[in-house]
């Protein structure tokens, strides 16, 4: 799959999953999910690299001596920005959702009913 593939897939599966959100709020979060998308991309090529290079740079002949390959470093950082972009986007679907009235609800009704 090529990096563009990726962005597209990501792109389009979350506008799916925020399809029904109220339209202000959908533009709100329109840059978001495109920043999701992108960082999945992103993700995608170094995450490619780092299955070639591994994560950490083992000298040969003192496996004591060790430094951290850049690409690992980038992928950490995108993976949690990524992360918070979830979260903040999870939080919007979160607040849009109107929670139906359970067991309890219907308790509370009936005692206001019989006071």
């Amino acid at each position: 799959m090529e990096k563009h593939d990726v962005y597209k897939k990501e792109l389009d599966k979350l506008n799916e999953i925020f399809k029904d959100v109220e339209e202000s709020k959908a533009k709100l979060v329109e840059g978001l999910i495109e920043d999701a998308a992108f960082l999945k991309a992103e993700n995608y090529v170094l995450k490619k690299a780092i299955e070639e290079t591994g994560m950490v740079k083992i000298h040969p002949k003192n496996s004591g001596l060790q430094k951290p390959i850049e690409t690992a470093k980038q992928y950490l950082k995108n993976v949690n920005s990524y992360a918070v972009v979830i979260k903040t986007l999870n939080g919007v679907l979160q607040k849009n959702t109107v929670e139906d009235d359970d067991e309890f609800d219907d308790f509370v009704k009936e005692m206001k009913g019989n006071v």
